[in-house]
This record gives structure tokens, C-alpha cells and sequence, in this order.
């Protein structure tokens, strides 16, 4: 049965072992980070409650922590804890911070102040009086801020798998990435499971009497110690080598699937971002990554190409994917995108990703010198007959196309040009293409072949190697299905491909796919 036939229930039930797996990954990152931010939070919101001028000061600083966004944190983290589930660990235990810091210090100074008196006319020292009277008048108050940050936190755990911390993320962007709403829902639905579940537990415990309470509390550390050894059971195993592998590579047949049917390779795996797989690659966390042929990070790492030598990988020419409509709403647009055809070579995509991915120049500066270079660029003529919606995917060589096409636009036609870059993987983009929310973006012909397309085996590998037929094959089936038009190509492909350091590489003699799967066997 082909996957795009697959029900939700066969693809979990096929992938029960993985899923179990993420599950459990999910489930230890959320309750470690989260006792954690208890044993932080819970002391700093005593603290303020006693000293009460410190209280704006230290809520706004929680505060401000918790706006930073999800992705910035973790990449924020990366210099300095390294991937994996360190920095993962302190980003979750920051979003956690702020609901049981602000309920602390509720809960305290919400009592009435005649109660703590009469504790004072009791006799009661400060401390006596912070564990028998306060505390225990404001756990329930605690409590709910602890079930707010351990909703949070299994939310935003999901992002963890973007550098390389596992957890059910590895199945909702890898699903994002490869067109496949069956491996999306395959994370999600766990995960906001998981949150309505630990939700409704903490909710009864919130709701229990003093007494019992009291034993809760004194569980409630031993259950969170226990339930965060489940992250690293999962991930007790090594090799000699470690390969990071992006999502979408993870489940693709050009990708981790094919190196296992097609060469047999076994290495120990995490699934990472691309966008912080080449500085894991450099800086030695990872040994073996699945890189793009023409990205700029191989000359920033120094990093080298291994040698497809049983030819898994297909051509992937890059070429601007049009809807029909919008090619007869904008007469003059197929010949102004088509102006870039055959213009960019693999070695000068290299050198423009290059400039983005590690000198750090903007893709519209990068975008601007190569149509001088050219001869192509044009000053705006700041045409106001319509708008042409251009979008991309969330990677460097995406925003500098979608730059080129932006000014090839308004410099040669009476077009406006809106952009909308950063739309994540393939589904994304497609999904936005064909329910008209954009007009066009660069896309490869083996991901329309493979991910979007999805044919046989027997189509995919009569055409996957042959760059002409892989096109004309594309081109003609986006017509047929989606009414959606393939242009000129623009010239470079950009493959995947496993890559090492290139003196890691010389040192050990690696030079191809197949001398990487030796290497692993003997050792």
C-alpha cells in the first residue's frame, strides 16, 4: 500500500516503535526542565513575595524571557550548551519560570495578612511560618502555575527536535517537510494529548485537600525525577559514528530510507535543523550530516561531499513553480522569471549561499550583485497594475531566488511584488501555492517528483536519475494535477548529500557512501 493511501491508525501502528520512543523523549524533556523551573521559581517567588520591591524587577525579567521566541531561544542556546538536550533542558526550564514565579508570589501575598499575625502571636518563627501557613495556603495557587508551565512546556518541547533533542517534533516537522498530514498528526495529536492529560492530573491534585495535598507535593518531585529518566533512557546508545539527519531526510527514499535499503547503512542517528547541522558537523558533535551540494556552510566547514557511488540521490534543479491564473492574470510575468533561466551554476549558487549562510550578507544584497553581474538588474519602476505573491522556504538559497525574482519583477514589468518568505518545509509552500495564498516559489524537481508527486517506485526510479525526464515528467503531472507550471530551470542542482570534515574524512579514509558503510561495519 503507498504512503499517500495509508490511514492515520496504519501509519502510527507501522511507526508504534519511533512514536513510543518520541513519546517518551517528549514526556522526560518536559518533566525534567519543569522540575527544574520549580526548583528556580518556586525560591525566587518566595523571595519576592518577602521582598516585595524586588517583585517588578524579577516578574519583568521572566517576563521578557518568555516573549523571545521559541526558535531564537534555542538557537541562542546552541554557542554555548552545544545541541541535544542541554540546551533544550534550559530553554524549556525559561518558559516555565514565569507562571510559577508569578503564582508563588500571588499565593503568598494573597493571604490575609491576620492569619500570618496570629502565627506571629503563636510563636511561630519566619521559617515555620513560610512551611505551615503560607506554603500550604498557597499551593493551590502554585499548583496552577505549575499546570500552566507544564502545558507550556509540552508545547514548546516540540521545537526541540530542531537541535537535536528528540521528542514528537522529529514527526510534526519532518511531516511538514515531506507532504505527509499522517506523520504531522502523528506527533501532534500525542503531544496535545499529552498536554490535556498532565492538565487534567494536575487539575485534581490542585483541587485536593491540605492532607492529601501534603503527599502530593512530596510525590510530586520523586514522579517528575522519575518521568524525566525517560529522556535519557531513549538516548543511552552510542557508535562509533553519529550522523545528523534533518526531518524531511529522515523519511524520504532519497534520503535516510534509501541509504538503508540501497547501501545497508547503520549508524546512530538524531534528527536535527538545518539550520544548526553544519555548525554541530564543524564544531565535532556530529560526524556525518545530510547536506545540500550548494550550500555555502561546505566552504564555511570545511566540509566534504561523500561520494553517492550507488546514486540514491536525484537531480534537484531548482526552477520557479507558477499558478496557472496567476501566469494569465500577469501577462508578462513568465518571461520576466524565465530571464534568470540556466544563469545560476552549481559552484555560483555555492559562492551566493555562501555569502548569506557565512559572511552574513542579506539575500537582497547577494540577490542585487549577481543580477548586476548579470546585466539583469533594473531600478523599480514602482508599477501599480497588480501585485505578484512570492514565497519561499526557510532556508538562505530560497530568500536570495525569491529576491532575484522580486527585482527582475519590479525592475521589467509594471507588477508589485509582495513577498512571503520563510514558509517552512515543502507542504507549507505548496500548501500556499495551490490554495492561492502566494503566486510562485522556487522549488526542486526531485522534491516534486518525490514528495509531491509521490509515484511508484518503478516511475521514481526510471526518471530520478535522469535530469530532462525527471523535469518533463514534473511538468507535465503539476499541469495535469494542480494546474500549476514548471518554468526554465535556473541552471544549479542542489542535491542532498552525506557529508563529513574534510579532515575527519582524509583521517579515516572515507570517501564514499559505500567506504562510510565499511567503516561502520568494522568498527
Amino acid at each position: 500500500m503507498g504512503e499517500q493511501q495509508q490511514t492515520l491508525w496504519q501509519f502510527m501502528s507501522g511507526q508504534s516503535d519511533k512514536l513510543f520512543t518520541q513519546t517518551l523523549q517528549h514526556v522526560g524533556l518536559t518533566f525534567i526542565s519543569l522540575l527544574l523551573a520549580i526548583a528556580v521559581g518556586l525560591p525566587l517567588g518566595i523571595l519576592i513575595a518577602r521582598k516585595r520591591k524586588l517583585s517588578g524587577l524579577v516578574l519583568g525579567i521572566a517576563g521578557v524571557l518568555q516573549t523571545i521566541p521559541s526558535i531564537a531561544l534555542l538557537g541562542f542556546m546552541i554557542p554555548v550548551l552545544g545541541i541535544g538536550a542541554k540546551p533544550a533542558i534550559v530553554a524549556l526550564l525559561i518558559y516555565a519560570l514565569l507562571p510559577i514565579i508569578r503564582n508563588t508570589y500571588t499565593g503568598i501575598t494573597g493571604i490575609d495578612e491576620y492569619v500570618k499575625e496570629a502565627a506571629k502571636a503563636m510563636g511561630m518563627s519566619a521559617s515555620q511560618i513560610l512551611f505551615k501557613v503560607e506554603l500550604p495556603l498557597a499551593m493551590p495557587v502554585i499548583l496552577a502555575g505549575i499546570r500552566t508551565a507544564t502545558v507550556i512546556n509540552v508545547g514548546v518541547a516540540t521545537l526541540a527536535s530542531f537541535i537535536a533533542a528528540g521528542g514528537l517534533g522529529e514527526f510534526i516537522f519532518g511531516g511538514i517537510s515531506l507532504n505527509n498530514t499522517n506523520m504531522i498528526l502523528a506527533g501532534a495529536i500525542p503531544a496535545a494529548l499529552l498536554a490535556i492529560i498532565l492538565d487534567l492530573l494536575l487539575s485534581v491534585i490542585q483541587k485536593m485537600d491540605f492532607k492529601r495535598l501534603r503527599r502530593a507535593v512530596y510525590i510530586l518531585p520523586v514522579l517528575i525525577l522519575i518521568l524525566g529518566g525517560f529522556y535519557i533512557l531513549p538516548s543511552a546508545y552510542g557508535s562509533s559514528l553519529t550522523a545528523g539527519f534533518t526531518p524531511e531526510f529522515m523519511g524520504r527514499q532519497d534520503g535516510d530510507l534509501g541509504l538503508k535499503s540501497a547501501y545497508g547503512l547503520k549508524i546512530h542517528t538524531i534528527v536535527i535543523s538545518d539550520a544548526v547541522m553544519y555548525k554541530a558537523a564543524f564544531s565535532k558533535e556530529l560526524d556525518v550530516i545530510s547536506g545540500y551540494s550548494t550550500d555555502g556552510r561546505l566552504k564555511a566547514f570545511d566540509l566534504r561531499i561523500l561520494k553517492d557511488d550507488k546514486g540514491i540521490f536525484p537531480p534537484y534543479y531548482a526552477a520557479p513553480i507558477v499558478r496557472e491564473s496567476a501566469l494569465q492574470q500577469f501577462p508578462q510575468l513568465e518571461a520576466t522569471l524565465n530571464l534568470l533561466a540556466n544563469k545560476i551554476t552549481d559552484s555560483a549558487m555555492t559562492d551566493l549561499n555562501y555569502r548569506t549562510d557565512y559572511l552574513h550578507q542579506s539575500p537582497e544584497r547577494v540577490a542585487k550583485d549577481f543580477l548586476i553581474s548579470q546585466g539583469l538588474y533594473k531600478a523599480s519602476r514602482n508599477g501599480n497594475r497588480g501585485t505578484v505573491r512570492i514565497g519561499s522556504k526557510i532556508f538562505g538559497e530560497q530568500y536570495i531566488l525569491a529576491e532575484m525574482y522580486s527585482m527582475l519583477i519590479k525592475g521589467n514589468t509594471d507588477y508589485n511584488v509582495s513577498t512571503k518568505t520563510g514558509l517552512g518545509g515543502t507542504k507549507i509552500c505548496f500548501d500556499a501555492l495551490t490554495n492561492d495564498q502566494i503566486d510562485l516559489y522556487p522549488e526542486y524537481t526531485g522534491t516534486g517528483l518525490l514528495v509531491l508527486l509521490q509515484p511508484d517506485q518503478q516511475v521514481a526510479k526510471a526518471m530520478a536519475h535522469d535530469k530532462d525526464k525527471t523535469y518533463q515528467y514534473v511538468y507535465g503531472e503539476f499541469k495535469k494535477k494542480f494546474n500549476i507550471k514548471w518554468l526554465k530551470p535556473i541552471g544549479f542542482n542542489n542535491s542532498y548529500a552525506l557529508m563529513m570534515r574534510d579532515k575527519q574524512s582524509k583521517a579515516l579514509n572515507i570517501n564514499t557512501i559505500t567506504d562510510l558503510k565499511k567503516y561502520l561495519d568494522q568498527n
